[in-house]
Parts: C-alpha cells; sequence; structure tokens
C-alpha cells in the first residue's frame, strides 16, 4: 500500500506518462527489484489503492445492521462509504476523481481498475449470499414442514422429516440439485448490477467537475442508479 500511494502522488504530480516504475520505487523508499517484485508495471503499483476503495462499499454492506432489506443495506453502505467526511475523506474524493481521469486515457490503468471492481464484485456476492441465507433457510424450512405435514395429514399418519419419502423426496432432491445454482445465478447478477450501479456513479462525477458532497455527487448519484434493484426479487434467489 505504500507503494500504491506513492504511485499515485508520483501519478497526479506529474503524469502517467512521466513517471516511472523506478521513480515509483524511490519514493518509496524500496529498492526497483522489490517493486517488481509485487508488482509488473507501474500501472499495476495503483491496484491495492483501487481495491481497498472499491471493498470498501462490500464490506460496508456487510457490516449494515442485519435488519435492513438487501436494498436498503446497499443504499446504507453507499452512504457508509462515499460521503465526504462521513466514511471518506474529502480529499480522498479528490484523489478519485485524479485517479480514474488518468485511468481514462490509459488502457493498462484502466485494466487495474476494471479488476479491483471485479474484485469487490465477488466479495459482494459473498456478502449478499450471507445476508439472503436466514431468510432462504427459514423459506426452505417452511417449505419441507409444510410437506411433511401435508404428507402425514394424508396418511393419517404422523410423519419424522426424515422419514418422508416417495414424491416429497423427489421433489426435495429436485430443489437441492437445481435451487443452489438457480439462486447463485440470481445472486450475482444482482450483484454485478449493484456494483455497476455504484462503479458508474463514481466514475460519471469524477469526469465533471461537481463536488463530492453536492446534489451531483457519487452518492446521489449511485442511490438513484440503485433505484434499479429496488423492485429485483431478492427473495426468490
Amino acid at each position: 500500500m505504500e507503494i500504491a500511494r506513492a504511485a499515485a502522488e508520483l501519478f497526479m504530480r506529474h503524469g502517467l506518462r512521466a513517471t516511472r516504475a523506478e521513480d515509483v520505487a524511490r519514493a518509496a523508499g524500496v529498492a526497483p527489484r522489490t517493486f517488481y517484485r509485487y508488482f509488473a508495471s507501474k500501472e499495476e503499483a495503483l491496484g491495492p489503492l483501487f481495491s481497498a476503495g472499491a471493498e470498501k462499499w462490500a464490506e460496508a454492506v456487510r457490516d449494515a445492521p442485519a435488519g435492513l432489506s438487501v436494498p436498503d443495506a446497499l443504499r446504507h453502505a453507499v452512504v457508509r462509504t462515499l460521503t465526504p467526511g462521513v466514511g471518506v475523506r474529502p480529499e480522498s474524493m479528490e484523489w478519485v476523481r485524479s485517479l480514474l481521469r488518468l485511468a481514462e486515457g490509459s488502457p493498462a490503468l484502466r485494466r487495474v481498475w476494471g479488476e479491483a471492481c471485479q474484485g469487490a464484485e465477488r466479495t459482494l456476492v459473498e456478502v449478499l449470499a450471507a445476508r439472503l441465507s436466514p431468510t432462504r433457510d427459514t423459506a426452505e424450512a417452511g417449505a419441507r414442514d409444510g410437506a411433511v405435514r401435508a404428507d402425514g395429514e394424508a396418511s393419517g399418519d404422523t410423519v419424522p422429516g426424515d422419514a418422508v419419502s416417495g414424491d416429497a423426496v423427489a421433489g426435495d432432491a429436485v430443489s437441492a440439485g437445481a435451487g443452489p445454482h438457480v439462486a447463485a445465478a440470481g445472486v450475482r447478477f444482482g450483484a454485478a448490477v449493484a456494483g455497476a450501479a455504484v462503479r458508474v456513479a463514481v466514475e460519471t462525477w469524477a469526469a465533471g467537475d461537481d463536488p463530492a458532497d453536492g446534489p451531483a455527487g457519487p452518492v446521489p448519484r449511485a442511490l438513484g442508479h440503485l433505484e434499479a434493484l429496488r423492485d429485483f426479487p431478492w427473495d426468490a434467489v
């Protein structure tokens, strides 16, 4: 991270093209050999900085109050991580703006930013799956109990849950075989849309000159984009 910060300072001060990997190593107080032990190029040196920023939002979704719905947890995380003076320092937002503008003119730097966003998306998939699992487990348990009671009432017997047979078992087997794959796809899709909503909000803000804490800052933009997921069937994924 120290090398990443040194690279960011030099890139913003002198420009990406005028900065060499050796310059970054010197500014970070390490030998060029040490620099290349961690990074293959000067652009990759920004990876830890990009990743830390992108992952912070996903982690904030994890830390959102358990009672919040998924849409509200996503919105809560946006406010907590992108509001200057709350979850991020105002000067850090200006760093974000400058670095994303540099990335617009550098395919190599855009790739580093894209990889950081993909890593955060994978984290968000895990976070959302964990937030949804209590609801899903409760619903599945209720469905199984209902099937057991219905089967017992039809036969006139009390049937233990582990002794259910016939059609009930077949139906359960089908659910067990197909359900996780369908659920995983739904969570991945939702995470991808949510991640894109926030990423595009930050990128479009960075491309302009609006203040980070204004009505056209990244928070209002991201919250507006996340409205697209307001009616997403989270309970069904």
